[in-house]
């Protein structure tokens, strides 16, 4: 059976039902008890509760969890649609760079209180997080209202579903606290209500992805789960709707996706395999980028590593070296980090690899 997938300052929100839209289902996905995964140092699974102020002043019990991002190791763009949508075929992984997110029930009966560190980042009902409460909230019943604490780490518009992997997280946290009421194939299935990449979280973290992205199949993770990585991204973002407005399909790879599958899963990354056909478009958006790219190839050189950027941008992932470059060093607008990539068990969720503190 295939995977249908849809791929600081204190704000209070008031939450709504959400939106209609296309459900999930993960191939051989079965829900199992959660079990919780802690703080951007954690080296294994426990659950971990900690009283934190919350807005009113009053102590709340709050159980931390990571929230990871991810990278495309390849995009297809196969075609577009009459729907004015893209099928694609892509092959994503989790990779351990990730928000610390931190949840407790609140005792409003109207609202829940998102707090980021980030003052960019909205905490209304535009933010995935508090989309996801009200998904959680319309699809079981049950009327928690929850405060929120997003420590954000991830850029946004980079290409690493940072936001996804909040969305995630928070229904993962959110069936947690309120005792499990959902599966994790339920939790999938209704997360592409809200955003296409949210249910690629609750694969076991190497995903083949197909359709509008709201087909998603469990597959081995195709790399040592030790292999080195640094992201760079600019300080420019991508915007989605830009890239895919300046996509040339006459100009996209011919490369078949399944071939693609098997042979990083049989020989690893190259260049010839790492095809993201976003890339043209978002070079034409944002010529830097293109120059980004040539750089850091050309800095990692003698290192045999493969560069090519993830998603719709801006990130550039470097494949066989976490070393920053002493380009990238001495610039102080490139976020820059190394990452591995991460899975997960059914009924486990994601832990990080590298200590971060």
């Amino acid at each position: 059976m295939s995977t249908r997938v849809c791929l600081a300052p204190v704000v209070v929100s008031t939450s709504s039902t959400s939106k209609t839209s296309t459900p999930c289902r993960l191939r051989d996905h079965r829900g199992h008890r959660p079990v919780v995964a802690i703080g951007a140092s954690a080296r294994r699974l426990s659950a971990l509760t900690v009283t934190r102020a919350a807005p009113s002043g009053q102590g709340v019990d709050a159980r931390r969890f990571f929230s990871p991002s991810k990278i495309n190791l390849f995009l297809r763009i196969t075609a577009r649609r009459p729907d004015g949508f893209h099928d694609l075929a892509s092959l994503f992984h989790v990779v351990d760079l990730g928000d610390d997110m931190s949840f407790a029930k609140s005792s409003s009966e109207t609202k829940d209180t998102l707090i980021c560190n980030d003052p960019t980042i909205p905490t209304d009902e535009s933010n995935l997080v508090i989309k996801a409460l009200n998904l959680f909230r319309a699809k079981t019943g049950i009327e928690q209202y929850f405060w929120i604490e997003l420590d954000k780490k991830v850029p946004h518009g980079a290409g690493l579903g940072g936001g996804s992997g909040n969305a995630a997280t928070t229904l993962f946290a959110a069936n947690e606290l309120c005792g499990r009421p959902a599966t994790e194939a339920d939790l999938l299935e209704w997360s592409g209500e809200i955003g296409s990449d949210i249910s690629v979280f609750f694969s076991n973290g190497a995903a083949y992805c197909t359709g509008r992205g709201e087909i998603v199949e469990n597959v081995e993770p195709p790399l040592d789960l030790g292999t080195e990585m640094l992201l760079v991204k600019p300080p420019m973002g991508c915007s989605t709707p830009a890239i895919f407005k300046a996509l040339d399909l006459d100009g996209r790879s011919t490369a078949d996706p399944l071939a693609l599958l098997k042979a990083i899963g049989d020989d690893g990354c190259s260049e010839a395999v790492c095809i993201n056909d976003l890339e043209a478009p978002a070079f034409t958006v944002l010529p830097e980028l293109a120059e980004l790219k040539e750089s850091l190839k050309q800095a990692t050189a003698d290192k045999n590593t493969i560069v090519f950027m993830s998603g719709s941008g801006s990130t550039i992932v470097i494949v066989g070296d976490d070393d920053v470059p002493a380009f990238v060093a001495e610039d102080e607008t490139l976020f820059k980090a190394p990452t591995r990539l991460i899975t997960r068990k059914p009924g486990e969720w994601y832990v990080p690899t590298l200590d971060r503190r």
